[in-house]
């Protein structure tokens, strides 16, 4: 994926977390924290820098990508908002499990790479989903190639009805007037 998907699913996450009526600090700050959360799981290309291989198991798309590192995710999430007393520390942790999860289980619908670690750590077994209408984005500065700016068009199509709904204002979508 060229991660604008991701994107996608985490200004929607936001917009769905925070209550009305919201200041739009807080909207924003939602909208921001999700779509960083969404996009966690690949700082494991710093693998590549290590010389860890792609394959293995904390190589791209492997251990951060999993299930498991969703649930830890919310879990940490929970748990420091339980600490710091906010507001609905169980709803955070699961819309962040929720959040980290969709990005394991997006890049398993693509149609390339070497599959995703998603059952980590019972199985280091790389999968796809038997649904793979994603295409591949290219890595790195090839992102910027014909192929990587086809497949950033294909996922602004595709996700166009998740930036909508974060982004339209909740009176339109009611249908209250101005």
């Amino acid at each position: 994926m060229a991660s604008f998907g991701h994107v996608a699913i985490g200004i929607a996450a936001g917009r769905l977390f925070v209550a009305e009526p919201a200041s739009k600090r807080a909207l924003v700050g939602a909208m921001l924290g999700f779509s960083a959360l969404s996009l966690l799981p690949d700082a494991d290309v710093v693998a590549f820098a290590l010389g860890i291989p792609y394959g293995a198991p904390f190589g791209h798309r492997g251990a951060s990508h999993s299930l498991g590192a969703a649930l830890l995710c919310g879990l940490l999430a929970w748990w420091a908002a339980s600490r710091a007393r906010s507001a609905r520390p169980l709803r955070l942790g699961i819309c962040v499990a929720l959040v980290v999860a969709t990005h394991g289980l997006l890049d398993a619908m693509t149609d390339g790479g070497r599959g995703v670690a998603l059952l980590f750590p019972f199985s280091t077994e790389r999968l796809f989903l038997p649904w793979r209408p994603i295409p591949v984005a290219p890595i790195g500065a090839r992102l910027l190639s014909s192929r990587g700016l086809s497949v950033l068009a294909f996922e602004l199509v595709a996700f166009a009805p998740l930036v909508a709904y974060a982004l339209v204002p909740r009176f339109w979508r009611r249908g209250v007037s101005v």
